[in-house]
């Protein structure tokens, strides 16, 4: 098989394809053929050293991927040759509480990923694709649809009525932004592109705040939810965002943590932190359990995963720059086979 290999993180030139022996499946696996990938701000972090955990050179990277099952190893039961699959995020994570070794547990990272043609994997580590969605469109959910999905979720679930912000327009706040929607909630977006402020209203954004002409955008969006707040605030800009997420949430509301779009830390203000009255949730993904979930919300709601580009496999590189360029819509892609 064909498979690409990170010789180090040094750069992107360190991006190697490969030939390599197939897989074979062993007790318990499937081995399945890799049909698309998609990408995260994860494979660019672990490539310019801002990822904060380990990170192992050599290894196949990305973590997301859909495929087909093309041979069973002895004792599977689960699923059949043909099955169309996609990967769990964290592939022993199946539900509950969140085990402790979550650091080391995912694809890409300390264990090879998904950028290759074939992958033996366990069969408790995939999940059905929902109905309806091609290959390219499922391959978005494990990570990106996934961390929008548990974002929305959890101890207080996002419900009809409620108001959610999301912020630009990555893959897991489109994925915020239909899900929210789908559950009934408002949805304020950011973003700095008029262009892309007419793509989030389509999507179903009620509102849109232009954070690059108002940099206290955070008392925009509690004006436009009637000074209230919002209930859930989706935070993926990390420490550049934090405080202004903090001027939107409403008393009693919810910060859902989940990346860094950037690396300074200018600090939080203690007294805006406690005065919100907002909690602060930390989100590392979901479990499989969540996946599921996932997957049934989608095929029940027609959801359909926003793609900003699909390339080839021999143009890998070309994607990993496109995304960390920026200015894309939804998700990168890479379409294997």
């Amino acid at each position: 098989m064909r498979a690409y290999r990170f010789d180090s993180f040094d750069s992107l030139e360190e991006l190697r394809l490969r030939e390599e022996a197939d897989p074979a499946p062993q007790r318990g696996e499937v081995l399945v053929r890799v049909h698309a990938v998609s990408l995260n701000f994860r494979d660019i972090a672990m490539l310019r050293g801002r990822y904060p955990r380990k990170c192992v050179p050599g290894l196949i990277p990305v973590s997301d991927a859909a495929g087909e099952i093309v041979a069973l190893g002895e004792g599977v039961q689960a699923f059949k040759v043909g099955d169309r699959v996609l990967g769990a995020f964290h592939p022993r994570w199946f539900g509950g509480e969140m085990p402790s070794t979550i650091a080391s547990d995912s694809y890409g990272a300390e264990s090879d990923g998904w950028l290759c043609e074939f992958k033996a994997i366990s069969q408790e580590a995939v999940v059905r694709l929902p109905e309806g969605l091609s290959y390219e469109e499922a391959c978005t959910l494990p990570c990106a649809g996934l961390t929008a999905w548990t974002a929305l979720t959890g101890p207080a679930p996002i419900r009809a009525g409620h108001t959610v912000l999301v912020q630009g327009s990555g893959g897991v706040s489109i994925f915020a932004l239909q899900l929210a929607r789908a559950t009934g909630a408002t949805v304020i977006a950011t973003t700095s592109s008029a262009a892309k402020a007419d793509q989030l209203r389509a999507l179903g954004a009620a509102e849109v705040v232009n954070y690059a002409d108002d940099p206290e955008w955070g008392k925009a969006v509690r004006a436009l939810s009637g000074g209230r707040g919002v209930d859930r605030v989706v935070e993926v800009g990390g420490p550049g965002t934090i405080a202004q997420s903090l001027r939107a949430v409403a008393l009693g509301g919810e910060i859902a943590s989940i990346g860094f779009l950037s690396t300074e830390n200018p600090g939080i203000d203690f007294f805006q932190l406690k005065m919100s009255g907002a909690s602060f949730r930390n989100i590392t993904v979901g479990d499989r359990a969540g996946l599921l979930e996932l997957t049934r919300v989608v095929a029940a709601t027609g959801l359909k995963p926003v793609i900003d580009r699909v390339f080839a496999f021999g143009e890998a590189h070309d994607a990993f720059s496109h995304l960390e360029r920026g200015g894309h819509m939804g998700k990168v892609v890479i379409r294997v086979s």
